[in-house]
């Protein structure tokens, strides 16, 4: 298509699809601020992992529906609980008809556990870390997902993140078209020069607008594809 657009156009554009600029605001979201989230407990933050984990792949309604009974099978998330569990233990939970019976996702459920207590002992939180973490490298905070966690990779990670209230840009459908179709990334949407990138262009407008990638990202998916309102971007 040419040349990359500035903010203002695609906000231009999305406030004339939403119908005007109140009633594009009131579909935009904003992330938690940095000391906000810092201060949440941890096991909130592993629920919201665990969650996006099952919710990969799987009906989210389904996991939404079962989620009170997670959080009572797996003690609310309790970081020091969930790293006592014993492979025999946690293959007896993956059995309880009241989850989704899935055991490889049942056992990221510790794995996760233990990346968190790391960077515990490191940064005094895994909340505070999330917090502080950088959001002109926030895929730098998704490769460290990936790479530390269990099954956090692909959009699994963005996902929880936003879910937790950190700031992010999320690659969904309507995005990466809009990305691809202006020339953004060159390659795969995963390889990291691709995502570089994009990373780069999304500081560039985060620059011009003052805006938070968050903000960005949603009216991004708003100003292209289907003229459709209400959903998570």
């Amino acid at each position: 298509m040419g040349q990359v657009e500035t903010f203002s156009a695609i906000l231009q554009r999305a406030e004339a699809r939403k119908g005007g600029p109140a009633a594009l605001a009131a579909l935009v979201s904003k992330p938690l601020p940095v000391a906000t989230l810092a201060a949440v407990a941890d096991n909130i933050l592993l629920a919201e992992l665990t969650k996006k984990v099952f919710q990969s792949g799987f009906v989210w309604r389904v996991v939404r529906q079962k989620w009170p009974s997670f959080c009572e099978v797996f003690f609310d998330f309790d970081i020091e609980k969930m790293l006592l569990l014993s492979d025999e233990m946690l293959e007896q939970k993956a059995q309880d008809p009241r989850i989704i019976r899935n055991l490889s996702k049942v056992f990221t459920i510790r794995d996760n556990a233990l990346m968190i207590y790391h960077v515990q002992r490191e940064h005094g939180s895994f909340a505070k870390f999330i917090a502080n973490w950088p959001t002109n490298d926030i895929i730098g905070l998704w490769a460290y997902l990936k790479k530390h966690g269990a099954r956090l990779g692909g959009n699994t990670g963005p996902y929880a993140l936003r879910a937790m209230g950190k700031d992010t840009f999320l690659l969904t459908q309507d995005v990466e078209a809009y990305l691809k179709a202006y020339g953004v990334f060159d390659g795969g949407i995963n390889s990291k020069r691709s995502q570089q990138q994009i990373q780069q262009q999304f500081n560039r407008w985060q620059q011009e607008s003052g805006r938070s990638l968050q903000e960005i990202s949603q009216i991004i998916s708003y100003s292209v594809g289907e003229n459709s309102v209400g959903m998570q971007q």
